[in-house]
């Protein structure tokens, strides 16, 4: 198995609600940093960048932050 070299993202407020990321040749890796156990989204790049474009788009207060 692949050791993938995480980012913790930007986080506003307390900082409870952050997501962590890897980047791959092939994917882009999500989890949630407080749950490094749980569930994690491996996205293709062209994914990654239409969701990233979507929340951006949508701004902080349809996002719920």
């Amino acid at each position: 198995m692949q050791t993938l070299r995480r980012q913790k993202s930007t986080c506003r407020g307390d900082s409870s609600n952050c997501v962590e990321t890897a980047t791959t040749p092939a994917a882009v890796h999500v989890r949630d940093s407080k749950d490094v156990s749980g569930p994690r989204l491996a996205l293709s790049h062209a994914t990654w960048v239409a969701f990233i474009a979507y929340a951006d788009k949508l701004g902080d207060s349809e996002l719920g932050s």
